[in-house]
């Protein structure tokens, strides 16, 4: 027997958006690593630092995402959808083609 689009088979499951059990344990537990860690977490990104600043700040923003939600990219648009940005120019200096040779 096929499932139809919304038909629900365990009517007391999961509410919608709560994490499962397993997931938020993880969360947990990896929260807790992170933090009895932070003085080895220094020390190690000083180290790193030290040799390659450059992989130090990448180590950083990669450990950011799993404390620091990422936020959605929004669409910025009009009344009814409508480009927001249909008329706007830039200008910067003398356009090329006007410039003295």
């Amino acid at each position: 027997m096929a499932f139809k689009k919304g038909e629900v088979t365990n009517p007391n499951g999961r509410p919608k958006g709560k994490p499962n059990k397993t997931t938020a344990e993880i969360r947990d537990a990896y929260q807790r690593l992170v933090e009895s860690n932070l003085d080895n977490m220094t020390e190690w990104l000083t180290l790193v630092a030290a040799e390659n600043p450059e992989k130090a700040m990448e180590l950083m923003l990669k450990l950011s995402e799993y404390m620091i939600p990422k936020l959605a990219r929004q669409e910025v648009t009009g009344a009814d959808g409508k480009d927001l940005f249909k008329n706007i120019t830039f200008e910067f200096g003398t356009p090329i083609n006007e410039r003295d040779e």
